[in-house]
């Protein structure tokens, strides 16, 4: 069975006016997440040998229900 390490941002937006959870993600989000994930690689050279998957979890409401999108984005 492959490994697999699956980085995932969870991000809650209540209120539509803005674009939804999905839209929270921006650019620079995705770069911070990917410069975390590089340093935890750096730290956790175990870790390094997996292949790093960018998953998303959206929610409306705390309580749910959760939408997950494997692979939302690309490490750049």
């Amino acid at each position: 069975r492959a490994q697999l390490l699956v980085i995932a941002e969870v991000r809650l937006r209540s209120r539509m006016e803005f674009g939804g959870a999905a839209h929270s993600i921006t650019a620079a989000k995705r770069a911070r997440i990917v410069r975390a994930t590089r340093f935890l690689l750096r730290v956790r050279p175990s870790l390094a040998r997996l292949p790093v998957r960018f998953d998303a979890l959206l929610l409306r409401t705390p309580d749910g229900p959760i939408e997950w999108i494997e692979a939302a984005f690309e490490a750049t």
